[in-house]
């Protein structure tokens, strides 16, 4: 599975229209949500960003706060089911967790598919602190691959 695109490649589009990319992870409650805030943020003109999951789970708490430090509101999101209509009507799909890239069926023709494998979060047991940190590590990482991401379009 592809983390991203070839060496070399971009991805061709109208610069009229933004490209349809779907962030993937399984429960849609933390690692998909932040990469729809900082590509919604990050990518504003460029591409329009979705997020669902395959167990959809409600947004974290935890997320909406880390997010919210960087100045991105995910607040308003909600946490949404995969279906293949949806992926069907991407240009890219984007898993952001191994679960994901298992339970993803094939991508539709016509579709790029990158693979993004960020460690989850939402397990961390601790402090406030401490999860707040863990959380942290992943929206930093993330931001970093969308941030790559969209100038790799460009």
């Amino acid at each position: 599975m592809r983390t991203s695109l070839p060496r070399g490649e971009k991805v061709i589009f109208d610069k009229a229209v933004k490209l349809k990319v779907l962030f993937l992870c399984t429960g849609n409650s933390c690692r998909s949500q932040m990469a729809e805030g900082f590509g919604r943020v990050l990518g504003e003109g460029v591409i329009e960003a979705f997020s669902a999951g395959f167990m959809p789970a409600g947004v974290n708490p935890y997320a909406i706060r880390v997010m919210a430090e960087a100045g991105v509101d995910i607040k308003g999101q909600t946490s949404k089911s995969a279906t293949m209509s949806m992926m069907e009507g991407m240009d890219i799909i984007i898993t952001l967790c191994d679960n994901a890239a298992a339970f993803c069926p094939d991508t539709p023709p016509g579709i790029k598919r990158l693979h993004w494998p960020i460690n989850d979060p939402v397990g961390t047991v601790g402090t406030d602190e401490e999860i707040m940190a863990e959380f942290r590590v992943a929206r930093d990482e993330i931001r970093g691959k969308v941030e790559e991401f969209i100038e790799g379009l460009k």
